[in-house]
């Protein structure tokens, strides 16, 4: 029996393991790194080992400083979670060889899988269906396009697509390059790339015994950077026969290394409805939580057991319901899903489930996975993953519209992130038809990221235009509020009557006596909108009519305080939550529709600007400034004094496990060059500068 359990890894998985281990009795143990000294995982676990260190090199990835912790803190059993040393062989049998449990698979089945080439071969020896790889050096265009992958990595790492075979060669050594730093192994290979596949995959369970379960599928398509977004299960509008023959490749494979534990065989599903097999993932999927949901079971809880030598039953529990899983990630899509740091300000995702692993059922249905909270800072060296939101439902339709109520209304300060995106993915009308691929994100990105279309037309009531003797600003209204402006106006107005009521020694009032001596006096605010950079400038003056606001005539004030705001907006009573932080930064949460129909962003991030500009803030013109911290990795082929032009590479930064192209903010020439491979630089370091 494992009494105590040490969990090598961090973030949102070491917090869900424990969990498990808290309904079981079992105590934990973790390591830590430098940034993790106070995060949430540091503070939950038993027993916690420095790691001296920040990057995964030095910390999370050093299998012999992980034994040694395990050790120190007393555990009797080792739990890699996922990523990092999850699925290293050599770890695994360091663990077994210090006397201590694995929970995982047999060192000899993750070595097994730990090539994707070698995998292939190995399934289709055992008559798994795959995608043979193509020999580069004999590729034709008839091949095209193809599918440049690392053999030992994942997660997008090291993956390139080809469309012209002029570009393979050069996609080949970028790959090579990027696997050596990601995996420690350079070896690359090509595939044929399906063009509109979906990402499907199985889950499978098996013990010591000879019983492998095969828990359904799950459709992990919509992804960026070939790394998943959203996931479901069971993999909606799949044939019955196409269900059942991934199920037995599944078990084919499972069996063909004889497989213990947790684990997931992932396909590629052909619009033709074939399935190829891609690899099997030898440890837990980040996305486990929907087939927890549907099947009603704790699957860490059943690793645990496989590990002390329990039998799975004879069969695994029939599905229930659907469910459906959005990852939260600190990042910008509009600007090439830039990742974000910082501190987390505010994290509250509304009433949910207990965040135990059992499933939700209604009326809640609701589960919530989070490596972060209020308080905790996002470091530049780990994943940009803040959390993990998964709603069951009866029905793939609820369970849809559920998550995407869930994450509307969550209230997120502090750095940038994709909540907006996964919200209109999620109500895109060809996801909730099913219509999906791994294509679908970068395809419809420009719809998911740019202004919301049909904002509301106009801002007064029948006749208000009119009764307020301001036709032209009704009209103004009108031109403005379309593609989301309405919203951010409404959140700017909001933000300045807020901040009225907190400068005001009288406090919040219903609309008199709270703004400056002179209340009835025009009062003008500038706010720029992050992440986008626009500027609005609020104008209004307080009358013995109310509230007069420029370009708002249908907008009244009901009632104001420093907290919050609440306007009728043609008729229809809105509330506006206002939060202003220490560094002047405000968030205005507005619930739908006040910034318009299903899709529109409901929450804004507002930088007060001051009246009189900063000049010693500014830049030289064509200065390349680094977008996040992170680690120069290596340069383009130039040189001070060359001619660049608009969009050409210049260098490669390594963040937060991706790696970001870095290029050219205009066409001119290249008069300095700042960056050298392996060089740490902030957020805001200049790189480079490119004159005309």
């Amino acid at each position: 029996m494992i009494t105590t359990l040490f969990v090598a890894n961090r973030g949102e998985i070491a917090r869900r393991i424990f969990r498990t281990c808290r309904e079981l009795g079992i105590a934990t143990a973790t390591g830590y790194s430098d940034a993790d000294a106070n995060a949430p995982h540091t503070r939950e676990a038993d027993a916690a080992v420095h790691l001296p260190g920040n990057a995964p090199a030095d910390t999370y990835l050093r299998a012999d400083l992980l034994v040694k912790a395990a050790l120190a803190c007393g555990a009797d059993a080792v739990h890699p979670g996922y990523g990092f040393l999850s699925e290293n062989p050599d770890f695994a049998r360091a663990v077994i060889d210090a006397g201590l449990t694995w929970v995982g698979p047999p060192p000899a089945a993750i070595a097994a899988m730990a090539s994707k080439t070698r995998a292939k071969e190995l399934m289709a020896g055992a008559g798994v269906p795959l995608l043979a790889p193509v020999r580069p050096e004999e590729a034709t265009e008839a091949d095209l396009p193809l599918l440049v992958k690392a053999a030992a990595g994942g997660g997008g790492r090291g993956m390139r697509l080809v469309r012209e075979l002029a570009a393979l060669s050069g996609e080949m050594k970028a790959a090579n390059v990027e696997a050596a730093s990601a995996f420690g192994d350079g070896e690359v290979f090509a595939e044929p790339y399906v063009e509109r596949g979906r990402h499907v995959e199985v889950q499978i369970l098996a013990d010591a015994h000879g019983t492998v379960w095969t828990l359904g599928t799950r459709d992990c398509s919509l992804q960026r950077r070939h790394q998943k977004v959203i996931e479901e299960a069971p993999a909606p509008a799949l044939p019955d026969a196409l269900r059942a023959a991934l199920h037995e490749a599944a078990a084919q494979a499972a069996t063909a290394i004889d497989y213990r534990g947790a684990g997931t065989v992932e396909f590629l599903v052909s619009p033709q409805g074939r399935g190829y097999f891609l690899e099997v993932n030898t440890r837990l999927q980040v996305e486990h939580p929907v087939t927890e949901c549907v099947h009603g079971l704790d699957l860490v809880a059943w690793q645990l057991r496989v590990a002390e030598g329990h039998p799975l039953p004879a069969t695994p529990p029939e599905p229930t319901g659907h469910a459906v899983e959005a990852r939260l990630y600190a990042e910008d899509p509009a600007r090439d899903w830039q990742p974000q740091t910082g501190l987390v300000r505010r994290f509250d995702l509304g009433p949910t489930t207990p965040t135990g692993p059992a499933q939700p059922l209604p009326p809640a249905g609701l589960r919530v996975d989070s490596g972060f909270g209020a308080g905790d800072t996002i470091s530049p060296h780990y994943d940009p993953m803040l959390a993990k939101v998964i709603a069951w439902a009866p029905t793939r339709a609820e369970a849809v519209r559920r998550l995407a109520h869930a994450l509307e209304r969550a209230r997120l300060h502090g750095p940038v992130t994709n909540r907006d995106l996964l919200v209109r993915a999620l109500r895109h009308p060809r996801f909730q038809a099913a219509d999906l691929d791994t294509g679908f994100l970068d395809r419809h990105l420009t719809e998911l990221t740019g202004p919301a279309p049909g904002g509301v037309a106009e801002v007064t009531g029948p006749g208000q235009a009119e009764e307020a003797g301001a036709p032209e600003e009704s009209a103004r209204a009108e031109e403005s509020s379309g593609a989301g402006g309405l919203g951010v106006r409404l959140a700017a107005l909001a933000a300045a009557l807020a901040d009225g009521c907190g400068r005001s020694r009288f406090g919040g009032t219903r609309y008199g006596g709270a703004w400056r001596n002179v209340p009835s006096q025009p009062q003008t605010r500038t706010y720029r909108s992050e992440p986008d950079g626009t500027e609005h400038e609020v104008r209004y003056r307080l009358t013995r009519a109310g509230l007069d606001a420029a370009g708002l005539p249908g907008v009244r004030l009901l009632s104001a305080a420093r907290d919050l705001v609440v306007l009728d907006v043609a008729g229809v009573r809105r509330t506006l939550a206002v939060s202003a932080y220490e560094d002047g930064t405000v968030y205005v949460d507005t619930p739908p529709p006040v910034a318009g129909p299903p899709g529109q962003p409901t929450a804004y991030a507002l930088t007060p600007l001051p009246r009189f500009p900063d000049p010693s803030a500014r830049t030289e013109p064509g200065s390349l400034l680094a977008p996040m911290p992170g680690t120069v990795i290596r340069l383009a082929d130039v040189a001070e004094g060359d001619a660049v032009r608009a969009g050409q590479p210049l260098l490669w930064l390594e963040a937060m496990k991706m790696e970001h192209k870095i290029t050219a903010p205009a066409s001119g020439t290249l008069t300095a060059l700042r960056a050298a491979p392996g060089q740490q630089v902030e957020v805001g370091a200049l790189l480079a500068v490119v004159s005309d």
